[in-house]
This record gives structure tokens, sequence and C-alpha cells, in this order.
């Protein structure tokens, strides 16, 4: 059957907007709550320079031990049983900000889909790096790569694979 998608989170990180796009075209399709993880300092451009040894997200990167800090708290995070987590793929990886994330709360019990934009990386190390953030009685399970701009359709397949949203769904507005 459907699953009913009170009991569902969409949170998500994004730096440059990308993983917003896809965070917010899941939550409208299976009309779920929505939360945005906020850095206490955002990432300005030159933050997320990949080149600049010294930028922002290269010293983190450095340091696996960083945790960014967060600004704000998902409310009644005990209601949710599925949480769908969206970010970047940065170094192969999750941004270290989504360790803080799941650090923060108590995901006992719970499921975490995680879902990722990136430009084209390949050996992905996302499941080694985020495990330590969690108890071992969550599940935790790879969603769905997209690279390059947010394709509606591939989500969709995507949505309906896991269960999420039913066969006869259809778009009301394709644009």
């Amino acid at each position: 059957g459907q699953i009913m998608a009170k009991n569902i989170l969409t949170a998500y990180f994004s730096a440059s907007g990308n993983t917003e796009k896809m965070a917010k075209k899941i939550a409208d399709f299976i009309s779920c709550d929505i939360f945005k993880i906020s850095p206490q300092e955002e990432y300005k451009s030159e933050d997320l320079d990949w080149r600049n040894k010294n930028s922002r997200a290269c010293l983190e990167n450095k340091n696996p031990s960083t945790r960014p800090k967060i600004k704000n708290n998902v409310e009644n995070f005990n209601s949710y049983d599925l949480i769908l987590l969206g970010f970047p793929i940065w170094w192969h990886k999750a941004p270290l900000i989504i360790n803080t994330f799941l650090e923060s709360y108590d995901f006992s019990n719970k499921k975490i889909i995680y879902f990722m934009t990136d430009e084209g990386s390949v050996n992905l190390e996302v499941q080694e790096n985020l495990k330590p953030s969690l108890k071992s009685n969550v599940k935790i399970e790879e969603g769905l790569l997209m690279q390059g701009p947010i394709n509606e359709q591939e989500l969709k397949n995507w949505l309906k694979k896991i269960g999420l949203i039913k066969k006869s769904f259809k778009i009301k507005n394709p644009n």
C-alpha cells in the first residue's frame, strides 16, 4: 500500500542549489514535510572551491572529525519513520555537515534513504562515512544519485521503485 507521507521527512543540505531542487521535487511528488539543513555559517562560493587547498570545504574534508554546526532544528523529529536525506557529493562522500545532522538526533528504529547530486564521481564512499554517525539499529540505504540537471522522470521512477508513489501517479503540470 501507499506509505503515509506524514511520517516522511525530506531533509537536505544544498550548497549550490541543485540538491535543493531535487529535495523540493521529492517533497512535492510525495507531499511530505521538508527540512533544509542550514549551516550556522553559510558556504560561500570561495568556501566551495575544491581547487583551493585552503578553502573551507577542502580544510573540512582534510579533517574528517570536523562537524560544521547547524543553525536550525527539525520540529517533531520523533514523529518521522522515514527520512529521505539529500546532499551533494564532495570528495566521493557526503559533506561533513550530514554527519553533524545524523549525530544531532536519535534515529533509532527509523529508516534513512539518502539521495545525492553530483557532477559525475565514481567509487562513492558515502555509506562507510555515514555509518559511524549512526547507532546500529538505524537502517540506512543508498537511494538515487542524480548526475547533472534534475531529471523529473528519473526521480519519479525512483520514488515508485521504493514504494513512495503509486504507479498511476501523473504530473499535473509538466514544467
